[in-house]
């Protein structure tokens, strides 16, 4: 594991690699009492490319800004991005036989950011923590894509403006498991949060929603909600953006970030023109929707949404296409900026 210490006097300390441990904390250390804690999910992956072995880590600077400033809004310290991403190169250089030899298998690393103060007082800790821990992980989906069934309601709100929703944050995501679970146990995969008397559409689960879909004026629309605040600003998402920009607007489709709601889909697919829905996120890169239960809103008449699959299919023709050209950059097949190269792997 990577460590790195910071104290409020001396700054942060040298970076150290050691063998995986525990750590050792106070039961007084603040981050058990008030949640300073933020973290980051993120990929290096090996593969061949022209006939060599190569090992690539995904947008490292991306994650690295995001995580900086997930640290700074909860009272931690920020750090240096460019030194923060050589010190993870260091890392994974170093662990690089963990990194699996088989397409759809990754690296998965885990830097976290702890306040480390011992105090019950409530204030800007004096002292933090960041780490970096690693996994082998495989393929979200081994056997293909499967589409998921969502459930939409408007009794749990997952952020708000002028909130955390946009920075992540331990905190946001321990409030979200009851929601989904009690939406598990009506045979659903996942929330869809809303949010608003208007059932403005946010995120699914923890990925970014994209819709694509005719609009009333006959236009073909790819959209997923704006970074206004309330919805994580997305590594994944921001590729889905780039990628679809790049080939997608070509074939007449338009890219836009903007707010929608529930309701809309609702008419778009009561009038054939819901195309597909899915999620985007770290972990599974693209995840297809079959089903939308929406309770109606506040008032409203509960409803299903069903997204057009083609028979025997589960997962649209977008949504496949754009997975094919994420994981072509992910190892290598297609060179991008996206990618931190590592130009001698064992």
């Amino acid at each position: 594991m990577l460590s790195i210490e910071w104290t409020a006097q001396s700054g942060w300390a040298a970076p150290r690699i050691t063998p995986y441990q525990n750590l050792s904390l106070d039961p007084a250390t603040c981050v058990f009492h008030y949640g300073f804690e933020c973290f980051e999910g993120m990929k290096a992956y090996r593969s061949t490319v022209k006939g060599k072995p190569s090992i690539r880590m995904f947008r490292p600077h991306s994650n690295m800004r995001r995580l900086s400033r997930s640290s700074v809004r909860i009272a931690l310290p920020a750090f240096s991005i460019e030194e923060m991403t050589k010190c993870l190169a260091t890392f994974v250089n170093l662990e690089q036989k963990f990194i699996p030899d088989k397409r759809g298998y990754s690296l998965y690393l885990r830097p976290t950011m702890i306040g480390t103060q011992k105090t019950l007082g409530v204030g800007q800790p004096k002292s933090a923590l960041l780490f970096v821990i690693a996994s082998p992980v495989g393929p979200y989906y081994p056997t293909g894509f499967k589409a998921v069934s969502l459930e939409a309601t408007s009794r749990y709100i997952r952020a708000w403006p002028g909130g955390v929703g946009d920075m992540k944050l331990g905190g946001n995501y321990a409030p979200c498991i009851l929601p989904q679970l009690d939406a598990a146990s009506r045979g659903f995969h996942q929330n869809l949060w809303l949010f608003g008397v208007e059932g403005y559409v946010t995120e699914v689960g923890t990925m970014n929603l994209f819709t694509a879909w005719i609009t009333p004026e006959g236009k073909k629309e790819i959209v997923t909600a704006p970074l206004d605040g309330t919805i994580l600003e997305g590594i994944t998402r921001d590729c889905i953006l780039a990628l679809a920009r790049e080939h997608l607007t070509k074939e007449g489709w338009e890219v836009n970030e903007r707010k929608f709601t529930v309701g809309e889909m609702a008419k778009a697919a009561d009038e054939g023109r819901l195309v597909e829905a899915f999620g985007s996120g770290t972990a599974a890169v693209v995840s297809p929707i079959r089903r939308i239960a929406w309770d109606g809103g506040i008032g409203g008449t509960p409803r299903d949404i069903m997204i057009p699959l083609q028979e025997g299919k589960e997962a649209g023709v977008l949504a496949e296409r754009l997975w094919k050209w994420m994981e072509e950059r992910q190892y290598g097949d297609v060179e991008s900026d996206w990618r931190l190269f590592f130009p001698h792997p064992l």
